[in-house]
């Protein structure tokens, strides 16, 4: 039996993967220099390298430009490693939400979209989802891990017991622009296991042997 390939139908574009990485890695450089708001598709053309026709191929405007960055950001999976603990899950996100949040990128881009999402109901409204998606996976699998062995109530909110988790780090390092260093990562997640075991109705003192 024979196999047919298919065409691309006449007078369709093909989109190559390697350019629409080069526009995207553009943006994130761009927007970390200028912000959203002096943003342009001239800049971002220019410095991937490519045409800003090749651009509107694959976005309409700047903002849906920087909306599926967004969204594509957090589609991303979350390396939620199982160590075997609710403090050593703890300790392993902690750990990689520092180091996420110390790049020059990111520590740059998320406080523009912040300020522009406070103007911009669609950029808001991204970035919610984007926050949701993280606080259902957090909630579903770190959480979910620590109800399964016994560390945490089965009634346990879940997203409020994500609040608890990610809200020391990014206050720190997002809000109040200052430094998490490595050493302090075990000192924070001692301190949040301790919290969501009396908020969430978890054992006092898990570590206890009986």
């Amino acid at each position: 039996m024979t196999t047919e390939k298919r065409r691309v139908p006449a007078g369709a574009a093909v989109l190559r993967g390697e350019i629409t990485t080069a526009i995207r890695a553009a943006v994130m450089q761009e927007l970390a220099e200028v912000g959203y708001g002096r943003l342009s598709v001239e800049a971002v053309a220019r410095r991937a390298g490519v045409s800003k026709t090749a651009i509107y191929r694959r976005w309409r405007s700047k903002l849906d430009l920087v909306l599926d960055l967004v969204s594509a950001a957090a589609g991303r999976n979350l390396p939620l490693l199982d160590t075997g603990s609710l403090l050593g899950d703890l300790e392993i996100l902690l750990h990689v939400m520092a180091r996420a949040l110390r790049h020059r990128l990111a520590s740059q881009i998320i406080p523009d979209l912040l300020a522009e999402a406070a103007r911009n109901p669609q950029i808001a409204e991204k970035l919610q989802a984007a926050l949701d998606d993280y606080q259902q996976a957090v909630g579903r699998i770190l959480i979910g891990r620590a109800v399964e062995r016994g560390e945490l109530s089965p009634d346990t909110d879940r997203r409020a017991a994500v609040d608890l988790i990610v809200g020391p780090v990014y206050w720190r390092m997002a809000i109040s622009r200052a430094t998490l260093e490595p050493a302090e990562v075990p000192r924070m997640a001692s301190a949040i296991a301790a919290a969501l075991r009396v908020a969430c109705g978890g054992p006092a003192r898990a570590e206890v042997e009986v």
